[in-house]
């Protein structure tokens, strides 16, 4: 078991990588601690969470929004929680982004920690202290940025996850490379999904490689004021036709990545639009759809990252090489509609 302990601005995270679920028996105080997990997770691991307070909820980013964290939060009430409680969510980014959200709302604040259950959430989702909810089809629209005590991997939980969710969280594997690690995507382009699903040591290396990347990122820009933006390469629009088109996260972002690597072909003379786009397809991960532009431009200038002088852009200067440009939306529609 590797505890690797990370000093954020204003906390410290415990990973344990390589953990074991029951191990946070003695990590906290076991009369304050709640579990919270979805449907999903509790059917397929309802042993592990026998003799423990637990709360689930429903699956799915559709319950991704403000009435979950009232349900959640009213249980919260009738456990007797206190400002001693610790919350702990286990499962993907949905159940850790709104865990997170309501311990740092709760009672102005009780402390968390995840057990990540999906590749997604091992490698990005839970990450990084960014917590929050959907507000209709505008993703993460609220929330706050606010660093669990400790995160637990325990590789035991992937040994249920759906193919469809390994391809999901392998469309964050690929971003890191592409953003971030060219090594790292060659390793992926000679391999495929079958070699790491069977090569749990090499699984265990690619997921603390990837850990190691988004912590990094973080540490040097924890508040979003310029590198952490990278890490949003593919998602801006992916983003915006993730919901309209309840497309799986990773999916979304997959397509979103293909359009941002080939509008940096234009904008950044990037020339690795064949490696990213077969690497894609090698994990499965859709890289082409058929999807309203206006439609997608709306919800794009709702976004977080959009400015008066047009959307801040992820693109690839070359591969394992971001950088964030402005893009006036005109430009921006134009180079969609071209490549659509």
């Amino acid at each position: 078991m590797k505890n690797w302990k990370v000093k954020f601005s204003s906390s410290t995270v415990t990973f344990v990588l390589d953990g074991k679920f029951a191990a946070i028996d003695k990590m906290v105080d076991k009369t304050q601690a709640i579990y919270i997990t979805d449907e999903n997770v509790y059917a397929l691991h309802e042993k592990k969470f026998k003799g423990k307070k637990t709360l689930v909820i429903p699956s799915g980013e559709e319950h991704k929004h403000q009435a979950t964290v009232d349900f959640i939060i009213e249980a919260l009430l009738n456990f007797g929680a206190t400002r001693q409680a610790v919350l702990i969510g286990v499962g993907g980014g949905v159940v850790t982004d709104m865990v997170g959200y309501v311990a740092g709302v709760y009672m102005r604040g009780v402390a968390v920690g995840f057990v990540p259950t999906t590749i997604l959430a091992m490698v990005d989702a839970s990450i990084g202290g960014k917590n929050g909810i959907d507000v209709g089809l505008y993703k993460n629209m609220v929330g706050l940025i606010r660093q669990p005590q400790f995160l637990v991997y325990d590789f035991d939980f992937l040994q249920s996850l759906p193919k469809h969710q390994w391809e999901n969280g392998f469309a964050e594997i690929i971003k890191h490379a592409a953003i971030k690690d060219v090594n790292m995507m060659k390793e992926l382009s000679a391999n495929n999904l079958a070699y790491y699903q069977k090569n749990k040591k090499a699984l265990a290396a690619l997921i603390e490689k990837n850990v190691q990347i988004k912590v990094k990122v973080v540490q040097k820009d924890e508040f979003e004021k310029g590198d952490r933006k990278l890490l949003n390469f593919g998602h801006t629009l992916g983003h915006a036709i993730e919901n309209e088109h309840a497309l799986l996260h990773g999916h979304a972002i997959s397509i979103g990545m293909v359009y941002a690597a080939k509008i940096s072909q234009v904008l950044q003379n990037f020339n690795g639009v064949g490696l990213l786009v077969e690497t894609l397809q090698k994990y499965g991960l859709p890289t082409a759809m058929l999807f309203d532009i206006d439609a997608a431009m709306e919800v794009m200038q709702k976004d977080k990252k959009n400015a008066k002088a047009g959307m801040q852009y992820v693109l690839l200067n070359k591969m394992g090489k971001a950088v964030y440009e402005t893009v006036p939306m005109k430009t921006l529609y134009k180079l969609i509609k071209l490549y659509s």
